[in-house]
């Protein structure tokens, strides 16, 4: 099963990234995650005919992928501006790849509340793309900075234990999804 992460922020020790490269350490067995980078996306724009290349690419790694991992921060109560864009881009039509795409979501944040705000604006655009949003578990990682090493290495025991069963959840939805 192929995963295609993404990582709503763009910061050099994003604790976002730093959580999805420790997702490809806990995956299950048969289980990859790539983790897409989405700098180089431009500001979405109607007018530009035929897609960008790096909106192209996106695009094919949404439709080659079994299933979505998203990773967001919480940025004013809301998911990131990067993240926004890279989903209208992804929303777009020929052949919106992310439709009836099994998705993940979770988030880390030095706050109190781990992007709670945050997630619960991204489940609802993620309903309005007609992506199949996995219900639960729910994995808020707040107090980030006590979480993750210097290095941007997950140290957290119990957040390990709960990233890893989102992943396992990602995986029995998507099959779920699948056979249907």
């Amino acid at each position: 099963m192929k995963i295609l992460g993404i990582s709503g922020s763009l910061r050099k020790n994003s604790y976002n990234t730093a959580a999805l490269r420790a997702a490809q350490e806990l995956l299950p067995s048969g289980v990859t995650l790539e983790i897409f980078d989405l700098t180089p996306i431009p500001m979405y724009n109607e007018d530009l005919e035929p897609f960008p290349t790096a909106v192209q690419a996106f695009r094919e790694r949404i439709a080659t992928s079994d299933a979505l991992l998203i990773a967001t921060p919480e940025y004013n109560h809301s998911i990131s501006g990067v993240l926004k864009n890279a989903l209208d881009w992804a929303s777009c039509t020929p052949d919106p790849p992310c439709e009836q795409k099994p998705v993940a979501i979770f988030g880390a944040s030095t706050g109190r509340f781990g992007t709670l705000r945050a997630q619960l604006h991204l489940r609802e655009i993620c309903r309005a793309l007609d992506m199949l949003v996995l219900p639960k578990p729910e994995l808020f990682i707040a107090q980030a900075e006590e979480k993750f090493d210097a290095q941007g290495k997950l140290i957290h025991p119990e957040t390990r234990q709960r990233l890893q069963a989102l992943l396992e959840a990602l995986v029995t939805w998507t099959q779920r999804v699948k056979s249907l």
